[in-house]
């Protein structure tokens, strides 16, 4: 398949085969793949290396698939089934630290099980089946939601900027960041949207400028290091953004450069949204400061999208994945359960 379309599933599950099945968003945008997976190192592979990404994506995905890993395991005695759930359940969890959806979703599924420990192993795995597919449900739900509620902040004609992947790839559909804009097409808000291309993985590019694009969206991409130029044009009416997970005091860790951006929208005095599921609120988290904060391979800064290595041999790189946008640089954070601003209380 090489057309990708709003209908087209970034996670889902086929029964008959009972495998989880993502895009291969490493293929993107040149092709779209999609992958067959029933292994736990391939699911684990798959969430590590962002063949599948975004948090709500990777939640969903890693829900399913322990769905799949267990109902294949073909463990029919409790004691053992319960504890094969909670080692494979770590061993998922182990793929990316940052992104709350993914240990939210894996104890959700385990929560499910432990409920009915006293039931037979058939009964737990239908149950863990049904938690699977209404975590995707839920997602598309919340999606459309964080949407709605982000369009009560836009107005017809506004330019909007977003930074990285929160879209429909990022997600069940309609994305977080990108949900509104979804909206604001069907309804003819004549939205212009710039896209960050998000160095060193290019998800901006690849991803976000690819699907955007092929809904036929207004999309315009440019580079990382050209968000101030544009803001001082007076292109950029509002910036949204995802995030991987929202401290306590409204603190957020998203993808590398999300900082910078609120920082110089702060400067041109343009609203800076974080468009988040509930899920991704870790009250447990106090500040930013808190948040462990992924390291990414020095090669793909130095060599990953060239022919020949674009840097000195053995350089030292420093790769994290994310940043800390700290809460006073953030007009809202835009949840399916309504807008929340500081100071910050996520009851």
């Amino acid at each position: 398949m090489n057309k990708y379309t709003l209908d087209t599933d970034t996670v889902s599950y086929d029964e008959k085969i009972n495998a989880l099945i993502i895009i291969d968003q490493t293929r993107l945008p040149n092709n779209t793949e999609f992958l067959t997976l029933t292994g736990d190192k391939d699911i684990w592979d798959a969430i590590y290396h962002l063949k599948v990404r975004g948090a709500p994506a990777i939640g969903v995905a890693a829900a399913i698939g322990l769905y799949v890993v267990m109902s294949g395991a073909g463990v029919t005695e409790k004691e053992k089934f319960l504890k094969l759930l909670h080692e494979e359940k770590e061993y998922l969890n182990s793929s990316r630290p940052t992104a709350v959806n993914l240990s939210w979703a894996l104890n959700r599924m385990e929560e499910r099980a432990l409920k009915l420990k006293d039931m037979p192993v058939s009964d737990i795995l239908a149950a863990l089946k049904d938690e699977a597919l209404d975590i995707k449900a839920e997602d598309t739900d919340m999606c459309r939601r964080i949407g709605e509620n982000a369009l009560t902040l836009l107005k017809k004609g506004d330019g909007l900027l977003t930074h990285c992947n929160a879209g429909q790839l990022a997600t069940s559909k309609y994305g977080t960041a990108t949900s509104a804009m979804y909206l604001g097409y069907e309804r003819e808000y004549d939205f212009k949207i710039y896209c960050d291309e998000t160095r060193p993985l290019l998800q901006g590019a690849r991803l976000t400028a690819y699907e955007l694009k092929s809904a036929g969206l207004d999309v315009t991409l440019l580079c990382d290091n050209m968000v101030s130029s544009i803001m001082r044009q007076g292109k950029i009416n509002a910036v949204l953004v995802g995030c991987d997970r929202v401290a306590g005091n409204g603190d957020v860790a998203n993808k590398i450069g999300t900082s910078v951006v609120a920082t110089v929208a702060a400067r041109y005095g343009i609203p800076f949204y974080v468009c988040a599921p509930s899920s991704t609120i870790d009250p447990a988290t106090r500040t930013g400061d808190d948040i462990v904060i992924e390291q990414r391979p020095g090669e793909e800064v130095t060599r990953m999208w060239y022919e020949k290595p674009m840097a000195p041999e053995n350089i030292n790189v420093y790769n994290p994945a994310f940043d800390i946008t700290d809460n006073e640089l953030i007009s809202a954070i835009i949840t399916e359960r309504g807008i929340f601003r500081a100071p910050y209380d996520f009851k």
